[in-house]
């Protein structure tokens, strides 16, 4: 089934956010997931039928899992609801209800409720979803970064279809950017002269972007409105320095798919086998300034505290965990001082 409807306003114009404007509006737009989106995969095959049922995106930051649902609501010619379980509570949600059941009764419309973040809910709040995702008065699509099987309700998770999402590729991203420039470059004066972002401004964006769509859209619109800011004779070279003072933040340096990842978390093992304080916490702070997944580093840095050092210190287990909860209820960065405190204690 083609969409008929657009996900956007028809006011959509310059003062909307660069990545927002970009979001694609049919799935042969979508760039990435091809795990679940290439032809023939059984998640594809049900969006175009316009049957895709109730599920819960599981990736990071930037994957398309919220344009992906917006999709999913558009081809199914749904009404698209989005909540914040960050920001909004159960109350919201009875009211979403409500309203779905009127919409369904009125005019025989279905309804669509994107929860984003739905692991913020705590289980005894995800229960407000449950009966109305099996009478099928909504469709529940949920957006979480962490673990569905360990952050949602058992019943609820039953009921929903987990698809995991990841990062995308660089081709994607370098896809994104460039296709970005061409609608900035149309929004842009016609009398002004536009900037030049070449292969390597391109790549440079492209590995601050980390996988992450978002990420490389804003940093691209905030490149080019420095740049055009400046007259044309002004403009600096586009370089590293340039991008990491554009965009207030060190350019990762290490490949979390690559080689670098592994000698990395091997230096950390080895500096806390040896007891190194300041080893491990240099190897620590690089992982972390590079762009690793803190969480990963937590479960690694229990995996120290049972398998390195285990019963010589039976507490070591219990402050790796505790840090571990502590990382995961405060986040970046406040989290992070917990991940280094605990591994000040494994070197010591």
């Amino acid at each position: 089934m083609e969409p008929e409807l657009s996900l956007f306003p028809p006011e959509t114009g310059a003062h909307v956010p660069l990545a927002h404007r970009m979001r694609p509006e049919t799935l042969e737009d979508f760039l990435g997931q091809e795990q679940l989106l290439g032809e023939r995969k059984p998640l594809r095959a049900a969006i175009e039928r316009g049957a895709a049922g109730s599920m819960v995106f599981w990736g990071p930051p930037g994957s398309g899992k919220t344009t992906l649902a917006r999709l999913i609501a558009n081809y199914t010619d749904s009404e698209f609801v989005l909540f914040s379980a960050v920001t909004e509570g159960v109350a919201r949600v009875r009211e979403i209800i409500k309203q779905a059941e009127q919409r369904r009764d009125a005019e025989g419309r279905a309804t669509t409720l994107f929860c984003d973040e739905i692991h913020r809910f705590n289980k005894a709040q995800q229960d407000a979803f449950l009966p109305w995702v099996e009478e099928g008065v909504i469709t529940l699509i949920g957006a979480t970064t962490e673990n569905p099987s360990f952050e949602l309700n058992p019943a609820l998770l039953s009921r929903l279809r987990v698809f995991v999402l990841e990062p995308l590729a660089a081709e994607h991203i370098r896809t994104i950017i460039t296709n970005a420039l061409t609608v900035l470059s149309e929004d842009d004066d016609a009398g002004a002269t536009p900037p030049e972002l070449g292969d390597e401004a391109i790549e440079l964006i492209a590995q601050h972007a980390d996988g992450d769509a978002r990420r490389a859209l804003n940093a691209t619109e905030a490149l080019w409105e420095h740049l055009t800011a400046m007259s044309a004779e002004a403009r600096p070279s586009i370089d590293a320095d340039l991008i990491e003072a554009v965009l207030a933040r060190r350019l990762a340096r290490y490949d979390k798919a690559g080689e670098e990842h592994f000698n990395l978390i091997s230096a950390l093992h080895k500096s806390v086998r040896g007891s190194d304080v300041e080893g491990a916490l240099y190897w620590l702070a690089r992982m972390i300034e590079g762009g690793e997944d803190p969480m990963y580093l937590a479960r690694r840095i229990v995996r120290m505290a049972a398998e390195d050092i285990g019963l010589a210190d039976p507490r070591a287990l219990q402050i790796t965990l505790a840090a571990k909860d502590a990382f995961h209820f405060l986040g970046s960065p406040e989290g992070e001082l917990a991940l280094v405190e605990a591994v000040i204690y494994l070197a010591s």
